[in-house]
């Protein structure tokens, strides 16, 4: 999940430590700069941005993504030289590249100007300089012609020319020096082709002669172009919609609980411990826990839970949420970056931040796309030229090749639709931590869930308790109870409740020692006790004795037993049988059958013994008898189990989605092709899965691969028409059937095109 930093990529360096190398000697640390970036506006400025971050030494990787306008870095100062300085390095070495390194205030007022007519000034004043331009065109449509003077039309396009096109000039100067090209430089050359070859018309024509001028041409193409820059940036602003209203979920202002009463104080200056009062319908300031008073907690905007969740004292209460009708008064428990909310943000930012590997292949084209327009386009010309037309009909072709190919729906295809399925994901409670697991998601053909925790409650009761003949069951449950009570596991937590609940006083345990995926041992009262799987009690060869039996008939009835083995000099004698029953998750039936109906394979994987695993699953609509059930797995194993999914029965790769919500379950959310962490899990398995679903409803696993599916889809939609415009448009241009104000509407009309097919994914709905 996410630190606060602004979506607009406010320049802020975090540090990392690093692992350190085998020798004594730590390596060192390596630094994340988000940088924003001023004047970028196509994919082949991306190239070149990256290639020139890349070369300050100290550089290990550079992304730079075109829709949020930023560049993610990460950089190890060489020399064991300052973060600070690297930072300016970086900075001079975009500004050298013909780019704009933003400072934070002026990428922070960038994002926060929602006015929906900023930056439309010069588009204006264009639509208002080429208008008079294009009306003889429009004139000789219905026979009328209005030819103005030369000098009319000079007065009217070279303000539009070499004033509000002027951006054009000096990045693609910027890009030429540096032995690349852009869009701007073919938007420059072409224009300036068009307005020079009416300059020499008019200065060359005879007396009396008016001859046809191209001024509306370059002047049109310029405003044409400005227009579809505008239309564009307002599109970005939309996507970036989701990460602004998480921002807008902080308040300023918390209410400190103070020696003197309460006292209103800013948020950054909230610490750890600290009391906070929360008036009914605010928003809560940080994460915290219930102190006093009872209340419902809106949490829609951080899980997408539209109803509200009852909260109690002792309740852990997250940042961002909305207070219901109740005054109450929390303890801090988390501030800053720490919080979830600043989490989430980070997770999105870094989602919409990274690069999907299908926009490598757009990169490769991207890097040698504009030299072979230009080529293309002289082709063009000599080629007309050859054919007889004369120079200014093979000039106007050519200007029409430079145009129509400017490459910058390519570099929106992909970065466009990721910010939006991104935003809408998060919006809906799914955090998608990498563009990786959103790309591979859409391709899974089997999903397996964990059971505890994910499928079911996660909350097992003690069901029964068998004693040995003759034993006292009140004394063992306390005993075993006291060496369960330092333990996280929820059989280890079902038993110590048992105990409590029936008012039990457990002593203190020493020497308790978990044994990874068997149980617990430890001593008390001078005896020394084993609690755990009857797998390992077979390993240490404890005879279950009088107990065998029953242990079988509550297999049998799906209940997960665990047995209790006390060590003496005579060796291990089993004391009791503890049988524990959970129950399916509301609403987990319906997702395992929601994804069967799509065709994907459903597996549980647990670690209960076959009998319990197998009676659950079928409670949750699972069959056994077709392998959709992997029983007794340690938890050391799951990981190999999601392995032998992905290899299939067949021998055919499978792409295997991990559902999960356990440490132990890290390691196969990290082996699946995509992991995906239960948000009322573990912060470990959330760090190792792609994807988190916020509420930890197994109703979200079939969402987010609909919202995978519907991402890369667009993604596809956009490369397809952000080529489609070149490869039909260079050829009809080429051939003279397009004019350049044609040429230039069209490539303005591809860019708006991408960025509204990718807006369509905000209308999702599950």
């Amino acid at each position: 999940m996410h630190c606060t930093l602004d979506i607009a990529m406010v320049s802020s360096l975090t540090v990392a430590a690093m692992n350190t190398s085998a020798s004594s000697v730590s390596a060192p640390p390596v630094h994340a700069l988000d940088l924003s970036i001023g004047g970028m506006t196509c994919a082949s400025c991306v190239g070149r941005v990256e290639r020139a971050l890349r070369k300050v030494p100290g550089v290990q990787e550079a992304t730079v993504n075109l829709a949020t306008e930023s560049a993610r870095i990460q950089f190890a100062p060489p020399d064991g030289g300052d973060a600070a300085a690297m930072d300016a390095l970086l900075r001079r070495a975009v500004r050298n590249a013909g780019y704009e390194p933003l400072t934070a205030a002026a990428s922070q007022a960038r994002e926060e100007d929602t006015s929906p007519w900023t930056g439309f000034a010069p588009v204006a004043i264009g639509l208002l300089l080429s208008a008079p331009l294009v009306l003889p065109m429009v004139g000789d449509l219905f026979g009328a012609h209005w030819m103005l003077p030369a000098w009319v039309q000079f007065v009217l396009a070279t303000p539009v020319q070499f004033i509000l096109g002027a951006r054009f000039y000096k990045a693609g100067w910027a890009a030429a020096r540096a032995l690349s090209g852009n869009m701007d430089l073919l938007v420059a050359i072409g224009t300036s082709a068009g307005w020079g070859l009416s300059m020499w018309l008019w200065l060359t024509a005879h007396p009396g002669h008016a001859p046809h001028l191209y001024f509306e041409a370059s002047a049109v193409v310029v405003t044409l172009v400005l227009l579809g820059k505008w239309l564009e940036a307002r599109a970005k602003h939309q996507t970036t919609a989701a990460i602004r209203a998480l921002h807008g979920l902080r308040p300023d202002v918390a209410h400190l609980v103070g020696k003197s009463g309460e006292v209103d104080v800013p948020v950054a200056e909230v610490m750890v411990g600290d009391r906070l009062v929360v008036r009914p319908g605010e928003r809560l300031p940080v994460d915290g826990t219930l102190l006093e008073g009872d209340t419902q907690v809106d949490e829609s905007m951080l899980t997408g839970e539209p109803l509200p969740v009852a909260k109690e004292v002792g309740a852990l209460l997250t940042g961002g949420s909305i207070n219901g009708d109740g005054r109450i008064v929390l303890q801090v428990r988390a501030v800053g970056s720490e919080t979830v909310l600043s989490k989430i943000i980070r997770l999105v930012e870094d989602a919409q931040a990274a690069k999907a590997p299908i926009q490598r292949l757009v990169d490769q084209v991207a890097n040698v796309f504009v030299p072979v327009v230009l080529l293309i386009a002289l082709a063009t010309l000599l080629g007309w030229l050859w054919a007889g037309v004369g120079v200014e009909v093979a000039l106007i072709r050519a200007v029409a090749v430079l145009v129509i190919a400017c490459p910058c729906a390519l570099g929106l295809a992909t970065p466009a639709a990721i910010m939006a399925g991104t935003g809408v994901a998060a919006e809906h409670g799914i955090l998608i931590k990498d563009a990786q697991a959103l790309e591979l998601a859409h391709k899974v053909d089997t999903v397996a869930f964990d059971k505890t925790g994910t499928l079911t409650v996660g909350q097992p009761r003690l069901t029964a308790f068998h004693v040995e003949p003759g034993a006292e069951d009140a004394a063992v449950l306390a005993a075993v109870a006291a060496v369960q009570s330092g333990s996280e596991h929820p059989l280890a937590r079902a038993v110590v409740q048992s105990a409590q609940d029936r008012g039990l006083a457990m002593a203190e345990p020493v020497g308790v020692r978990a044994v990874p995926g068997r149980g617990t041992e430890g001593e008390v009262a001078g005896r020394s006790y084993l609690v755990g799987s009857l797998r390992w009690m077979d390993e240490l060869g404890v005879d279950l004795g009088a107990l065998g039996e029953r242990a079988q008939q509550l297999q049998d009835e799906g209940a997960t037993v665990s047995a209790v083995a006390e060590r003496s000099a005579q060796g291990l004698a089993v004391r009791a049988l503890m049988a524990f029953g959970d129950e399916p998750k509301p609403g987990a039936r319906e997702a395992l059958a929601q994804l069967r109906a799509q065709g994907l394979r459903t597996v549980m994987i647990s670690g209960d013994n076959k009998g319990a695993a197998e009676a659950m699953a079928r409670r949750l609509g699972l069959d056994p008898d077709a392998g959709e059930v992997m029983a007794e797995v340690l938890p050391g194993d799951k990981a190999a189990a999601v392995r032998a999914l992905q290899q299939g029965r067949d021998g055919a790769h499978r792409t295997v989605a991990m559902v999960g919500d356990g440490v132990n379950d890290a390691p196969a959310l990290a082996a699946a092709d995509v992991g995906m962490a239960m948000g009322n899990g573990t912060d470990v398995a959330m760090h190792a899965a792609g994807i988190t679903l916020m509420r930890g409803d197994p109703q979200l696993v079939a969402a987010a691969l609909d919202i995978s599916h519907r991402t890369v889809l667009k993604i596809r939609q956009n490369l397809f028409w952000a080529f489609a415009y070149n490869v039909a448009g260079i050829p009809l241009a080429a051939l003279g059937y397009l004019s350049p104000v044609v040429a230039g509407a069209a490539m303005a009309l591809s860019s708006v095109s991408v960025m509204t097919n990718a807006l369509l994914l905000k209308r999702w709905r599950r």
